[in-house]
């Protein structure tokens, strides 16, 4: 029997008209969608595009079942990963679990039903905020609040006393030091992606590390078992590696269904964030500015 020919897998990115299509709707509409961030999409090559987990997951948010049928998110933490957080769910006895797998697969957990919580830090570039355009375009169904879990530090962990002498991104490129990277889909990584744009350059100018870090902490670990000179990560993380700190003022917020913020595993968080063990733990980290720690910023 002669063999079927393989059909070519779908590619992961999607233009207006094959979004258009895949949707069956007018490139109109999607162009409207756009406009309104109801839709997931990317504008990181300079036209549209529109990454094809994230507008199933979104569709998957989307799907209307009788409540009867609906299944309970599981007890887990998803998205970024944040030392202090991840702390405090153990400390607070949340029964939350830890899935930190950067902050755009948190919100695709859950869009997706696969986590109660997630945090994110994603840089808006053109607006300058943080968060609120990623969480409405991931998840543009409603009932979602997102809330204020701290300011962050970010910048470049290098070797103890800076001994290469590293002044900043520009630096780094330009001499050809080997830099860590976070894995896609990090908030991190995204950051860093914004501010080479703001030096006019691109990942493609920095000598990456041969493999990507999973969390801060790893990055941190790169650069002190000498696999890489340097890379963009939490002061939180750097202990008593250098730090060249670039962005003081990142808000890292918590993400969740409206009605799981009032349930025992977010509240026992939040009353353990009042604790003076948890301010002392925050301190001993460094690189957290925790006023408004709890506060509403979007209520879907």
């Amino acid at each position: 029997m002669q063999d079927l020919p393989a059909h070519p897998a779908p590619s992961p990115l999607m233009t207006t008209a094959e979004v258009a299509d895949y949707l069956r709707v007018r490139e109109r509409t999607i162009y409207e969608m756009v406009a309104r961030q109801t839709i997931p999409f990317s504008r990181a090559t300079g036209k549209l595009l529109f990454p094809r987990r994230l507008v199933d997951a979104w569709l998957e948010s989307q799907t209307e079942v009788p409540s009867a049928g609906l299944a309970v998110a599981p007890p887990i933490y998803a998205g970024s990963n944040d030392p202090l957080l991840e702390w405090a769910l153990r400390q607070s006895g949340s029964g939350l679990a830890v899935r930190a797998s950067g902050s755009a697969h948190g919100l695709e957990d859950l869009a997706a039903g696969r986590a109660v919580l997630g945090g994110c830090h994603l840089l808006e570039p053109e607006s300058g905020t943080w968060n609120i355009a990623a969480v409405r375009a991931h998840l543009p169904g409603g009932g979602h609040v997102v809330i204020h879990w701290a300011r962050r530090t970010q910048g470049l962990i290098c070797a103890p006393g800076n001994p290469l002498g590293i002044a900043g991104l520009r630096d780094a490129a330009t001499r050809g030091l080997r830099f860590a990277t976070r894995a896609a889909g990090a908030g991190s990584q995204r950051l860093l992606e914004v501010l080479l744009a703001r030096e006019g350059l691109t990942i493609a100018d920095l000598t990456l590390a041969e493999r990507p870090a999973e969390t801060h902490a790893d990055l941190a670990a790169l650069i002190e078992t000498d696999e890489a000179d340097c890379g963009l990560g939490l002061r939180a993380a750097a202990g008593h590696l250098g730090y060249i700190a670039l962005v003081e003022d990142e808000s890292f917020d918590l993400v969740m269904r409206r009605r799981d913020y009032f349930e025992p595993p977010v509240q026992a968080l939040l009353a353990f964030a009042r604790s003076d063990a948890f301010a002392r733990r925050a301190a001993h980290l460094g690189g957290y500015d925790l006023g408004g720690l709890g506060r509403v910023l979007w209520n879907g």
